[in-house]
């Protein structure tokens, strides 16, 4: 008995070092986690507004245009290859084409043809979505009318913030998110395992996100 309480007590003791040493650790980067972003969201909104002025009567070339510009800004970060996968998460669903995928950041093309609405999630990273088309609606606990968000304006969800948020028959956004993008995951992993059951969409986001972040490391971008 007493063989076991000691096993018992040096497996506890294991763990609570680990993981203060994890927290340590967290706490540690989260500090400088400032120093490892490239984007930032006035440029992707003065490149959204540019080629929405150009091509608001062409949807796939307003949006190519858009990868392109963020190519000739930060060359090498930015996936020029139209992949979308759908995205469910907090309710919600749409498609998106992954621009870039990191650690620490991530630029994609976020949007559905049909309308959506959903809980936008409560993160380590702060949001940037940037209409393309269409208007984005949001509220938080408290209030009793909308926020709106017309096409080339940006809504910031802070970081920690949660809102409800609907788009409305239509709509395309840029979205950028800054902070700790991996623990952003789960949010949208619940929804394949305890509603969608679309473990093929969750294989094409692994790949594609995988893919994005192990491109970024091996060029030195966290």
């Amino acid at each position: 008995m007493m063989s076991c309480k000691c096993v018992t007590s040096s497996c506890l003791m294991k763990f609570f070092f680990i993981a203060t040493l994890l927290v340590a650790l967290f706490m540690g980067l989260d500090q400088v986690k400032d120093q490892f972003y490239m984007f930032e969201p006035e440029t992707l909104q003065q490149i959204a507004q540019k080629n929405i002025a150009l091509y608001s009567n062409d949807s796939r070339m307003m949006i190519n245009k858009i990868a392109q510009d963020l190519d000739e800004i930060y060359p090498g970060h930015v996936q020029l290859k139209e992949e979308w996968v759908f995205n469910n998460a907090g309710g919600a669903m749409g498609s998106m084409w992954i621009l870039h995928g990191s650690l620490t950041e991530y630029v994609i093309i976020f949007g559905t043809p049909v309308g959506t609405e959903g809980h936008t999630g409560r993160f380590f990273a702060d949001d940037y979505f940037i209409m393309l088309e269409g208007e984005q609606w949001a509220f938080s606990p408290g209030q009793l009318t909308r926020e709106v968000f017309r096409v080339g304006e940006m809504h910031h969800l802070p970081r920690g913030h949660a809102q409800q948020y609907k788009i409305p028959e239509h709509g395309f956004a840029l979205e950028y998110a800054r902070g700790w993008i991996p623990l952003m995951l789960p949010f949208g992993f619940f929804d394949t395992f305890f509603s969608t059951i679309d473990f093929v969409t969750m294989y094409h986001t692994f790949r594609l996100y995988g893919k994005a972040i192990i491109g970024e490391l091996l060029k030195g971008k966290i």
